[in-house]
């Protein structure tokens, strides 16, 4: 779990993303989401923009209920995301150095989960996360999740 009393002392990487939301749900959520359910799982930031340094810095969300009520229906839709695999505790609103965010922390996917896609297609809509980014699995890769996920316990 982040100390978010220090957020500035962290950087994204392969298990921190974050997103500046200004303008509402940001649609790159749904790479992240895919990728991080797909590798070790991570902790999605949004109200949150990384500096030049590449320190993380809270900005206040103007209405973040807004954008945990979307995320949860748009996780909900199978057009959009193959699984939500998220628990209620897992998407919060949290006051950052008195400034509003909204952090999702997003499990690495069970075997019989994956893979996560996004937008109804698992050979087009499956992602990995690799340091700070997200990229679109291989065919042989996804196959690979499939296979996987299709042996019985």
């Amino acid at each position: 779990m982040l100390d978010f009393s220090n957020l500035e002392q962290y950087r994204e990487n392969n298990r921190i993303e974050a997103k500046k939301a200004l303008g509402g749900l940001p649609r790159s959520i749904w790479e992240t989401y895919s990728a991080f359910a797909n590798t070790l799982g991570g902790i999605l930031l949004l109200g949150v923009v990384e500096r030049k340094d590449k320190s993380l810095h809270a900005i206040d969300l103007p209405d973040p209920e807004k954008l945990v009520r979307e995320f949860w229906k748009l996780v909900n839709d199978r057009e959009q995301a193959s699984a939500n695999i998220l628990t209620a505790d897992q998407v919060q609103i949290r006051k950052v150095d008195g400034k509003r965010i909204v952090v999702i922390t997003v499990p690495r996917a069970q075997r019989f989960d994956r893979p996560v896609y996004i937008g109804g297609n698992p050979l087009t809509g499956t992602y990995r996360r690799s340091g700070e980014g997200d990229y679109r699995c291989t065919r042989e890769e996804v196959l690979a999740m499939l296979r996987d996920a299709a042996v019985q316990r």
